[in-house]
């Protein structure tokens, strides 16, 4: 097992990855919630639409629910975005470990950098369904207006994020908190092997033009703008399963998730392809900062353990 030493004491190499990658995944959630909030609403919307677009969202928002209303449901990642990008971090370092053989000094290529991300992703799957079904639940949850009475038969709103855990799973068992688990691996399989492969590929080329090869020798804004070209790459082969997967995890009346897609497809007629991409803009604006937070500060936390 590899291992690393901090103050005199010999750490496995997966203990780094976990640690860092909490770092790196509470960062990314203080600095993308709001867009993502705006995201999911944007994505969840009835037909016809509430909101006009992006900014539309942001005024009505803040309107109805203050600052507070674009970090509803942040207690679920950021409680879970640290396990998340903990499993992911590990589970990546363990397959490209086993992609090196054993000797760590061997540089992969590009596509075995890919694969081990895209395994790491169909890991993280599992943890990231439930964590995103009950953020997705919260964020969904609108305030009502001002003396408006409770409609007959609504459901009472949920007061958090542990709320909305232990009601879902009384009401649908452990089925219930991984509804859309499906679309969610058909989205986080090839998001991570472009993540992954933007991020490093980045670097290469980064260290090839200004550093004579040497990636250790990156700058910090070099680091951070890898981190956000990984932020854009990770949506490029995913987007449209992303909007499948909030459909259905914030709509009950769907059985399945063929009828998520066949109810979008329908939407999608006559030409409204525009469907398949409701929130993207949000999601490219949250993309770039979130993602230059995770890896640049699970760099600098990988870089602190090993006592560089």
């Amino acid at each position: 097992m590899a291992t690393l030493k901090q103050n005199g004491i010999t750490l496995p190499s997966w203990v780094n990855d976990v640690v860092a990658g909490t770092v790196g995944g509470w960062a990314q959630v203080v600095s993308g919630h709001p867009f993502d909030t705006l995201k999911v609403r944007l994505q969840t919307q009835p037909n016809p639409p509430k909101y006009k677009g992006a900014m539309d969202c942001l005024r009505m928002t803040l309107k109805e629910e203050g600052p507070a209303g674009l970090y509803k449901g942040v207690t679920s990642p950021l409680m879970g975005i640290g396990i998340c990008n903990a499993v992911m971090f590990a589970a990546n370092g363990t397959f490209r470990r086993w992609f090196q053989g054993g000797d760590e000094t061997k540089t992969l290529s590009i596509v075995q950098i890919g694969c081990a991300g895209s395994m790491a992703g169909g890991v993280m799957a599992f943890v990231n369904c439930p964590v995103e079904l009950l953020k997705v639940k919260l964020q969904t949850q609108y305030k009502p207006a001002a003396g408006a009475l409770p409609l007959a038969g609504a459901v009472k709103p949920y007061t958090g994020v542990l709320d909305a855990g232990i009601r879902t799973f009384r009401q649908q068992g452990l089925k219930g908190l991984y509804r859309g688990m499906d679309i969610t691996l058909m989205r986080d399989i090839p998001s991570y092997f472009t993540y992954f492969v933007s991020y490093e590929g980045t670097k290469r080329i980064l260290a090839h033009f200004n550093h004579d090869g040497r990636v250790e020798a990156l700058s910090t804004p070099e680091l951070l703008f890898a981190g956000g070209i990984a932020g854009f790459g990770a949506w490029v082969p995913c987007y449209p399963q992303d909007v499948v997967k909030s459909r259905m995890q914030s709509n009950l009346t769907y059985k399945s998730t063929l009828e998520c897609f066949r109810s979008l497809q329908v939407e999608a007629r006559g030409g409204n392809w525009k469907v398949w991409f409701k929130g993207f803009g949000p999601t490219m604006a949250r993309a770039f900062p979130a993602n230059a937070a995770t890896f640049f500060f699970y760099e600098m936390t990988m870089k602190f353990m090993r006592g560089e």
